[in-house]
């Protein structure tokens, strides 16, 4: 099994690229020569991190039935100093909302997704200090 992704050259720092789910608009920030008008590769990579992640836990709720009213992920990459900066920290805050939240379950699904079935997360392992933090909010 593999991946395969065109990414075709718009114009000046705009790319668009291709993916299962559709295609995205790649463009640098006004500081590195673009005009803004699309994501950043590095922050990207965040959200393959936040979406793997997010797709297991989803999964995992549904699978034990836990009661969610609403779930968010906040992911920040710490960049080096030094060119090319690519992240050495990354910290995920999972925060769960909701009116009878079972913490026990879903730390568990939590670290499932963490520990064992999240490629990416696994990938970024190789290059950065990976730090999970889990919120509860009952409402």
């Amino acid at each position: 099994m593999s991946h395969k992704i065109t990414t075709t050259w718009l114009e000046n720092m705009q790319f668009e690229s291709t993916n299962p789910g559709g295609n995205l608009r790649i463009d640098a920030g006004p500081e590195f020569g673009g005009e803004g008008q699309g994501y950043r590769p590095k922050a990207l990579m965040l959200s393959a991190l936040a979406g793997c992640s997010g797709l297991d836990v989803a999964s995992l709720i549904k699978k034990m039935r836990l009661e969610v009213a609403d779930f968010k992920m906040i992911t920040e990459g710490l960049l080096t100093e030094t060119e090319p900066a690519i992240y050495h920290t990354v910290l995920v805050d999972y925060h769960f909302y909701g009116a009878d939240l079972d913490e026990e379950k879903l730390t568990k699904a939590v670290n499932l997704s963490v520990e064992k079935y999240c490629g990416v997360m696994e990938m970024f392992r190789k290059f950065a200090a990976i730090k999970i933090n889990i919120h509860f909010h009952q409402i």
